[in-house]
């Protein structure tokens, strides 16, 4: 395990569009603020720029409601064409409280307002964004036009903020990797008392996420995109965000 590693936060990326090219624009970025991108280096980038060059932009002025989400409007005090955009991004409301929708997206999430999110959108208030629809496609795209681009061997993972059970604050996770192996597991490794480890599991996709906002920020930062230097990690070609997923049957509280 490295003693020390660099985390590069790219400061001039510009407003992403609806088909822009992620990949070239982020290595472009790279050559501005002289960042050379290196084998085995990890590309951190926000799910909100890879949401607007795929063109995942909703105006609600043209959301029609349904009867449901208007029903679950009156409990929550959401905007009613917000709780349809809501609905049709979930495969299933958890828990619907006053401010708060928890739902089971359609692509495994369990979330928030399924991700759908207002900020950092330019114009008016009533354009959202919601979450990439396949992030783990998203990052194998992204991921093999950059290593097209620079010959160089890299991983990347695809983010997004969210709160945790029982806990106060929010925290970026992982929702889409190219070739970053989700977890370490130590489990039958000895420690360091020679005791063989049972349980321990980290989720190391989750770790490079979190690790990467401490330079890029959620607010008027403007830096969406971090690239990790001098980590190790394993290459999984197939690496699936799914693994992360518990499933319903294993959930300890409902």
């Amino acid at each position: 395990m490295p003693r020390r590693i660099e985390i590069i936060g790219l400061e001039t990326m510009p407003e992403i569009k609806p088909g822009d090219n992620l990949a070239r624009i982020i290595v472009e970025a790279c050559k501005r603020e002289n960042v050379l991108i290196d084998d085995n280096d990890i590309i951190v980038v926000t799910s909100k720029i890879v949401s607007k060059s795929e063109g995942r932009i909703v105006d609600l002025k043209k959301i029609s409601p349904s009867e449901r989400a208007i029903k679950l409007s009156k409990v929550t005090g959401k905007d009613p064409r917000l709780v349809e955009l809501i609905l049709r991004e979930s495969d299933k409301v958890i828990k619907s409280v006053p401010h708060h929708i928890i739902v089971s997206t359609r692509g495994g999430l369990i979330c928030a307002n399924a991700g759908i999110d207002r900020s950092n959108v330019a114009g008016m208030k009533d354009i959202v964004v919601l979450l990439p629809k396949d992030p783990s496609y998203s990052a194998r795209k992204i991921g093999k036009e950059i290593e097209k681009l620079t010959g160089k061997n890299i991983g990347l993972v695809i983010t997004d903020t969210y709160g945790r059970p029982l806990r106060n604050g929010q925290v970026d996770m992982a929702i889409g990797v190219y070739k970053v192996c989700i977890f370490k597991d130590y489990r039958g490794k000895l420690d360091l008392k020679k005791y063989k480890m049972r349980i321990k599991k980290i989720a190391f996709a989750d770790e490079i996420a979190a690790a990467a906002e401490l330079v890029k920020g959620n607010g008027a930062e403007g830096i969406p995109v971090a690239i990790i230097k001098g980590l190790e990690w394993e290459t999984c070609v197939d690496a699936s965000i799914d693994e992360l997923y518990m499933p319903e049957r294993k959930w300890l509280f409902r």
